[in-house]
């Protein structure tokens, strides 16, 4: 799990997302289970089968998904799990409205947390990015839905035979890493943003022989995922 952000390792492009305990997506796992091989941990296979690659349209979700992926660059994946639920008490469990209102005086506290990673610029990244979400909300409706206009709101199905072969980054995640600068985002480049897409289910990057590829693929056809926030 160790490494930084670089070239195709889904350990550390693929977002490692455990389920939010009250919005768990309906994923039943097989009884024999053939996973991607990256899933090689218990921790790594909970993840897998139960987030990954399944649509994600819950804004609060999204947010937290944007959060650790800007959190992580430049650290090892394991790092950011191990604090994701500092993450979660630090930024009011990820509740837009309530981290847009943050003051500096707040970031100074949360620079002596040890339970979150104790980079300013990147504490300040995550308040600056909920006024932008709130921008987008505005203007779109819901984060949600400004995020799924980039792949039309239907996921993206790919079929690798190795998760090595997925990119790092593509046109659509370049588009999406633009379009949320726009708004003033910050710590969303163009891998960061592939990374947040597979994690959200907006692209399929289950190896194509692993039992979870089809129900993924599945669950975005017949539209039961997440449901958007406002």
């Amino acid at each position: 799990m160790a490494g930084l952000r670089t070239g195709n390792d889904p350990l550390c492009l693929q977002g490692f997302f455990p389920p939010m305990t009250t919005q768990e997506p309906n994923v039943t796992q097989p009884r024999e289970t053939q996973r991607c091989t990256w899933a090689s941990s218990e921790a790594l296979a909970h993840y897998h089968d139960k987030e990954w690659g399944v649509p994600s349209r819950d804004d609060r979700h999204l947010f937290e998904m944007l959060v650790l992926e800007g959190a992580q660059a430049g650290l090892s994946w394991s790092t950011i799990l191990n604090k994701r639920e500092g993450y979660r008490r630090a930024f009011a469990n990820f509740d837009v409205d309530a981290v847009a209102r943050f003051t500096a005086k707040q970031i100074d506290a949360l620079m002596l947390d040890a339970s979150i990673v104790r980079n300013r610029a990147k504490l300040e990244s995550v308040v600056a990015n909920a006024r932008a979400v709130q921008q987008i909300r505005d203007e779109h409706g819901s984060l949600s839905n400004f995020i799924w206009s980039f792949v039309d709101q239907t996921p993206i199905q790919n079929t690798w035979a190795n998760y090595r072969h997925a990119p790092a980054s593509t046109e659509v995640s370049d588009a999406l890493s633009k379009g949320l600068k726009a708004y003033g985002c910050k710590f969303v480049g163009t891998t960061i943003c592939y990374a947040f897409m597979q994690a959200i289910g907006m692209v399929n990057d289950h190896q194509a022989d692993c039992a979870y590829h089809a129900k993924c693929a599945a669950l975005g056809k017949k539209g039961r995922n997440r449901k958007a926030s406002h």
